[in-house]
């Protein structure tokens, strides 16, 4: 309860690692705090009961969110689409960030790979572009695919990068987001890609978020902006994050 409380959602594996016990013990104690009503069992995890609303950005309408900061966004998806390759195979998050990389690589000879609708949109009719659609549960307010479909479709495939949205990035190191139901398809995101960079304008850093997605270790560069949160890009340097500024 205590992991609980400090992260809003916990993971079945996270919690067998760092209590040194078995999953199965893990999801028997989860089943029996779920009965006592102290929390709610999910797949793979729990959260608070109550916590159904953490979603934050995500329950505000994709265009909304899509127009807060566009400038600064566009300037990192444009910086970001520079440092693709011909011929890669990239996973794209869902997210507006990503949704606005995915125009700059129309005309691109890659491969996306993603469970992003609006990243779908912009890439359906272009035959340069090779679109891989990941399945799972739609989530209408933010036009993704969740749930444990994708969880399952992204173990089955490999990209040489993957670009990772999120909500905040703390100076401390924790990379985080707002939507729990999102949580399980970014840690699934990482693990499928050979290199992690993180898509964050400078008003994410530091940023905000109830979720813990991952560490700075588990990412290889950052692409923001100028004027970025300094405390926070030490933090990059230290962990040995390359950071690209636009």
């Amino acid at each position: 309860m205590r992991q609980l409380r400090t992260g809003g959602v916990v993971s079945v594996e996270d919690l067998a690692r760092e209590l040194d016990v078995s999953a199965a013990t893990i999801r028997r104690d989860l089943q029996q705090l779920d009965r006592a009503g102290v929390l709610t069992r999910v797949h793979g995890g729990a959260h608070l009961s109550g916590q159904n609303g953490l979603d934050g950005d995500a329950e505000r309408p994709f265009a909304e969110v899509a127009a807060s900061n566009a400038a600064d966004k566009d300037r990192v998806a444009r910086l970001a689409a520079q440092t693709v390759r011909d011929g890669e195979v990239l996973l794209l998050d869902i997210g507006t960030t990503t949704m606005m990389l995915a125009r700059r690589l129309r005309g691109r000879p890659v491969t996306v790979m993603t469970a992003s609708l609006a990243v779908v949109d912009v890439l359906r009719d272009d035959d340069r572009v090779e679109l891989v659609v990941l399945g799972g549960a739609l989530r209408r307010p933010y036009e993704s695919l969740v749930g444990v479909l994708t969880q399952d479709a992204l173990g089955q495939v490999r990209a040489d990068r993957a670009f990772l949205g999120a909500s905040g990035v703390r100076a401390d190191g924790q990379v985080l987001d707002t939507t729990a139901v999102e949580v399980p398809v970014k840690r699934a995101l990482i693990a499928a890609a050979d290199q992690v960079v993180l898509l964050a304008d400078r008003h994410k850093l530091p940023g905000t978020g109830s979720l813990r997605v991952c560490t700075l270790d588990d990412v290889d560069v950052l692409v923001t902006n100028d004027g970025a949160d300094p405390d926070t890009l030490e933090a990059c340097a230290v962990a040995g994050v390359e950071v690209l500024r636009s």
